[in-house]
């Protein structure tokens, strides 16, 4: 039989940063398990890849923090590109109670320690994306540290460094099986075989519920499909503008390639897992790109080059963090809701720490514990795109 110290389940973006976090801190006798045939077809490579610190809660805040600088020098820690483009976020506000909304995460964020954020005017707004149609806007936010990333170049970086100090990855290994003892993990089964290790992480996405119901939990974490519309190329919206949020509908787009990459939540989505894109989307998002940028009326969209990825939903839009209440040895690392990519950094050093110290200073890792929903103390995240 296979013998591990740490085994996590799922080989994303989340699961290879916890494995490049651990051995960080010395910890290499690891297994990786991806279910597919390789890497990032989950929600990885499906990723709009923002990342941001504009949030309205503190341990969404405090793992940007730790997260954004990260990714800046990634390419220098890891000797591998992250895509880190710091064009920035850009919240644009049409009603009193957006703006509202925006100077109290503003106040909030400061608080917590981003020292870039600011709030900016209609005038600013429309000097960064001259295009837009300001007649409604009255103001909003931008911090210059947010941006992009490349998630899958992120995961590969990971996986790399990973490797390259002792961690194995087994590709076509689908979990099926958790094995436990006297209230501890003893094991898990796979596709491939069993493996015997005192430490699992559960780092499975979309599919984590599965996986937690076979250690006994009941864990609140649903796929939600979200949708991306790439443009062909396209030079009428300049390549360097930030992510543009309109806040009356929820339309966001950034620059990607040659072209713009063009997201909304459509709240008529249920959950579910709907992996295949929706055609009719495409006129529903264009409906809400040319009001706010006219001049994308001259864009050109091919339907088979946009896609659908999930999210993996909590009921108050947090992970679940940490270890599993009752089961020594089991660790959550689940429900990111959309959030997984921007804040895997800091992920990957939460689980490191708490497998290894049983504590961490980045946050108070409590508020995102397993218990929160059933004890009643979920803290909602808003600021989600």
């Amino acid at each position: 039989m296979q013998t591990a110290e740490v085994v996590i389940a799922g080989a994303g973006i989340v699961g290879s940063s916890i494995a490049y976090h651990l051995t960080e801190q010395g910890v290499t006798d690891i297994i990786l398990l991806e279910r597919e045939t390789h890497q990032g077809k989950g929600s990885t490579g499906k990723s709009m890849g923002g990342v941001r610190a504009q949030f309205s809660t503190d341990s969404s805040i405090r793992m940007s923090l730790y997260s954004i600088p990260f990714y800046a020098t990634f390419d220098e820690r890891l000797g591998h590109p992250a895509g880190y483009r710091p064009q920035g976020y850009m919240f644009c506000a049409t009603e009193q109670r957006h703006m509202d909304y925006l100077r109290a995460n503003y106040a909030r964020q400061v608080s917590a320690g981003l020292k870039d954020v600011r709030l900016i005017d209609t005038h600013e707004i429309q000097e960064r994306v001259p295009q837009l149609r300001v007649d409604d806007i009255i103001g909003g936010t931008f911090c210059p540290t947010d941006g992009f990333v490349d998630p899958y170049s992120v995961m590969t970086g990971y996986t790399l460094k990973a490797l390259e100090r002792g961690v194995k990855i087994w590709r076509e290994a689908e979990v099926t099986g958790v094995q436990t003892s006297g209230g501890s993990i003893t094991g898990v089964e796979t596709s491939k075989g069993v493996i015997s290790t005192r430490k699992l992480v559960n780092a499975c996405g979309a599919w984590s519920a599965s996986v937690a119901r076979m250690a006994g939990f009941d864990l609140p974490v649903e796929p939600l499909r979200r949708m991306l519309v790439p443009s062909e190329p396209f030079d009428k919206v300049s390549h360097a503008a930030p992510m543009t949020i309109d806040m009356s509908t929820g339309f966001h787009f950034r620059p990607e390639g040659r072209g713009v990459l063009m997201a909304w939540n459509d709240l008529t989505e249920t959950p579910g897992f709907k992996m295949s894109f929706e055609r009719g989307f495409v006129e529903k998002v264009l409906i809400h790109a040319v009001s706010r940028v006219p001049v994308m009326e001259e864009m050109e969209v091919n339907p088979s080059r946009a896609w659908a990825g999930l999210y993996e939903m909590t009921p108050d839009h947090h992970p679940v963090l940490g270890p599993a209440p009752g089961l020594d040895g089991f660790y959550f690392a689940n429900g990111f809701s959309g959030h997984g990519v921007m804040h895997s950094p800091a992920t990957g050093k939460i689980l490191a720490d708490l497998m290894l110290h049983g504590a961490t200073d980045l946050i108070d890792w409590r508020l995102l514990d397993f218990n929160r929903f059933k004890e009643g103390r979920m803290i909602e995240e808003t600021a989600v795109l």
